[in-house]
């Protein structure tokens, strides 16, 4: 079978998904654009050789609407014969666009394809898409009678499912802040984000290059005082055994984001004289209660691992997407994990989760550390909305 392999992988430092972040002044299409250019332009790639984009985003409405990764690479200055898509599987939308492409190419439908991945949480407001209507339908009111519940309550359910306290989960958001502070502090994240131009609120010109949504000194003690966020007097009554530890210090925060990956045939790196920094190895995707909602990286992680003939401990670094403190928690607790290799560069708790995006910004965020630290496999995974979870393995080339 043909290899996919992974040339390069870039990303915008992480913005505050709320007017006056830095991103917040900057049209989505551009950001996407941002990242489609400078992956061309590192590798002094013609972008007419491109067969596809595949982008994911969640959002797709106002400014996000109207399969922005074809708006952006156009806004990019690709040509006009380059195609895109934009596709939506919640959180792990370019996660999804990555194994559409990686797969693309395994199958020879590609020879250079770009997965990529944008969200503006700030100009573009989760929940926005539903334009205030009833998304689910009469089947799904039959069928769950009670009501589904939204993604806080269902991190609230998993905290009591596998008795993470408070405290377990403060501690682990704060070392999430550490880790990815220790890793801007030593340089880490330069050689994938990609610097833009942007004009903050209060008319300045300047840079962005850093990840706005670290907060270097985080402590679990600070966040201790934290209130949760989801508790209500319904809820509280519908889920008495929900003890109400999520709050905005152990959640990942509204975010502004893109990134995007290069992948090509091994055959094709070699024609055009571009090094393979990795190869996919396996992919998995599955579904799980939607009421319970992020536990879908569990059977997502076995899946993947049967697929590639692996055991936890053959994997040198796990992304783990920390969407709320209790997912890689419960996931760690599943599989035994080494703590050390979980999210070793702090996770979405410090380095935001911009929906659309996050995918392969964690797949770029992986493929620099396992060339760092001179692992061989990396696994990521990511819980997404209704009930899913992809789940990859990377092999360092």
């Amino acid at each position: 079978m043909t290899n996919a392999v992974i040339i390069d992988a870039v990303r915008l430092a992480s913005g505050r998904g709320k007017p006056g972040g830095a991103l917040s002044g900057t049209h989505p299409v551009e950001m996407l654009a941002k990242v489609l250019r400078a992956l061309v332009e590192r590798n002094d790639l013609d972008p007419a050789m491109v067969d596809d984009v595949i982008g994911g985003c969640v959002q797709q409405v106002g400014e996000q609407a109207l399969n922005i990764s074809r708006t952006a690479l156009l806004s990019a200055g690709f040509p006009d014969s380059v195609p895109a898509t934009t596709l939506d599987r919640q959180c792990g939308s370019s996660q999804q666009a990555a194994h559409f492409a990686a797969q693309g190419v395994m199958a020879g439908a590609y020879d250079i394809v770009i997965a990529c991945g944008v969200e503006s949480m700030s100009r573009i407001p989760m929940g926005t898409s539903s334009i205030g209507q009833d998304t689910a339908g009469p089947g799904i009111a039959a069928r769950y009678p009670e009501g589904l519940i939204h993604q806080g309550i269902s991190a609230e359910l998993i905290a009591a499912k596998w008795n993470l306290d408070r405290e377990a989960l403060d501690a682990y958001s704060a070392e999430s802040h550490r880790r990815a502070a220790a890793a801007m502090e030593s340089g880490f994240f330069d050689a994938e984000i990609v610097p833009i131009t942007v004009t903050t609120g209060t008319g300045d010109v300047i840079e962005h290059t850093t990840d706005e949504t670290v907060r270097a000194a985080t402590t679990a003690e600070g966040l201790a005082g934290l209130k949760p966020s989801f508790r209500t007097d319904a809820f509280a009554q519908r889920f008495p055994e929900a003890q109400w530890h999520v709050t905005p210090g152990n959640s990942s925060p509204l975010t502004d984001g893109a990134s995007a990956v290069l992948i090509m045939s091994e055959a094709t790196a070699n024609k055009v004289g571009l090094t393979p920094r990795a190869r996919f190895h396996s992919f998995a995707v599955t579904g799980d209660d939607p009421m319970y909602m992020l536990t879908a990286p569990i059977p997502a992680t076995h899946k993947v691992l049967a697929k590639a003939g692996l055991g936890i401990d053959d994997i040198d670094a796990y992304e783990v997407n920390e969407a709320f403190a209790p997912v890689p928690l419960m996931w760690a607790h599943e599989f035994g994990a080494d703590p050390v290799k979980l999210n070793p560069r702090g996770g979405a708790i410090a380095l935001g989760h911009a929906l659309g995006s996050s995918g392969t910004r964690l797949l770029t965020t992986l493929v620099n550390h396992l060339e760092a630290t001179g692992g061989r496999y990396g696994l990521q995974t990511m819980c997404e909305g209704a009930g899913m979870a992809n789940a990859t393995i990377i092999e360092r080339l």
